[in-house]
């Protein structure tokens, strides 16, 4: 397993910094809706906000049951109550964060700074445990970002495209979804090179080359979606749930096995669901070059559908200076995001699995561990 570095602790801060922000913002924008009387984005945007809190309040309680299994029951109830109430944001989250903060504090500096650290400070002990929460922070801030940030900002273009006045709080909201996904992404796969001990490190090039790979398909596919909102919303939201459907049926068909209850196994299928509608997201781990080249040809596909039905259906509005913008921005952004993509699974993504090297060492019996250190939830949750 990979050290918790001083990198990573300055990294995990701004991402504290982003996630307090967009709350925020998010009150703010819905607010600027309701003083406007335009109540139904306004309750749109709480909902996407209040969706993913509930998300977020199930698996942060079900993880915490899980791994305080002999726990005192009477903490576990005070603890479900606490999520109930939606509180459970406050209290998990904010711990998380602030076990981070502390073990990441411990971690990537004094266990560095000292030459002799004695046994009873375990630098293994205390690096993983950075690792380990860095990985639960890392899964909550994925749901968040694709139940919350990335319908909001299709919401967010799709009312810049439709309507002629626009506020400052919709561009300030607009930024940081695109800071909130491009710091998810990459805190993502920064976590799961960290946690999976066959990942190759994950340098600065990587991941820019990461970031951009994501950044750009996410930004050409949303731009899509909007102009195919604009054309019919109908028609858009079928779209949107048949892809939903696809991706739900997929999920079933790779049989994953991320949570330990049935129940919680497909409110995680129907969340990798969610996010199979906006970016590519391999649930087991294993090699899936005919799967991504399927995806991403399929969107492809779609957006120039799109496009062409304007050419078609709406041939006047084509005309109009802000669709030739957004049509230019879809189709540059689409090229320069595959480009990236194969840039990327060319010369930085790793090609061995840790799943594999685990089957090894449970071959040889080890159960599962390599040099003392257990494999944790990442190895069942895998972005690509």
């Amino acid at each position: 397993m990979m050290k918790f570095l001083q990198q990573d602790f300055i990294f995990l801060i701004g991402g504290i910094i982003i996630h307090v922000v967009d709350i925020g913002v998010d009150f703010w924008v819905a607010s600027k809706y309701f003083g406007e009387g335009q109540y139904s984005w306004g309750i749109l945007i709480l909902c996407f906000r209040g969706l993913s809190s509930i998300v977020i309040q199930i698996f942060s309680y079900e993880w915490f049951k899980n791994d305080c299994e002999n726990s005192d029951p009477e903490k576990l109830k005070w603890i479900f109550l606490v999520h109930f109430f939606h509180c459970g944001f406050f209290y998990k989250v904010s711990t998380l964060y602030w076990f981070a903060l502390k073990y990441g504090y411990q971690a990537a500096f004094k266990q560095n700074s000292n030459g002799h650290v004695s046994e009873t400070e375990r630098p293994n002990f205390v690096h993983k445990q950075a690792v380990d929460i860095m990985t639960d922070i890392s899964m909550l801030k994925v749901f968040k970002t694709f139940l919350e940030s990335t319908p909001q900002l299709f919401v967010q273009i799709y009312i810049l495209m439709e309507q002629d006045t626009n506020s400052f709080c919709q561009y300030v909201a607009i930024i940081l979804s695109f800071c909130g996904i491009s710091y998810s992404t990459v805190d993502y796969q920064i976590s799961l090179r960290k946690s999976l001990p066959d990942k190759d490190e994950f340098h600065v090039l990587s991941k820019l080359v990461y970031l951009f790979y994501k950044l750009l398909t996410v930004t050409s596919w949303l731009l899509s979606i909007s102009l195919m909102t604009l054309l019919s919303v109908r028609s858009s939201v079928f779209l949107l749930i048949l892809l939903w459907s696809c991706g739900f049926s997929w999920t079933l068909k790779q049989h994953t096995t991320f949570c330990k209850s049935k129940v919680m196994e497909y409110l995680y299928r129907t969340v990798v669901g969610i996010i199979l509608v906006f970016t590519f997201f391999n649930v087991k781990g294993t090699k899936a070059k005919v799967w991504i080249s399927i995806y991403y040809a399929t969107h492809t596909l779609l957006t120039l559908g799109i496009l062409f039905m304007y050419l078609f259906w709406k041939p006047s509005f084509t005309k109009e200076i802000h669709f030739t913008v957004v049509g230019i921005l879809t189709i540059v952004s689409l090229v320069l995001g595959i480009i990236f993509l194969i840039v990327y699974y060319r010369y930085f993504h790793p090609t061995l699995y840790c799943r594999q090297q685990t089957c090894s060492d449970e071959a040889d019996g080890d159960s599962g561990e390599k040099d003392g250190v257990e494999i944790g939830r990442f190895q069942n949750f895998i972005m690509q």
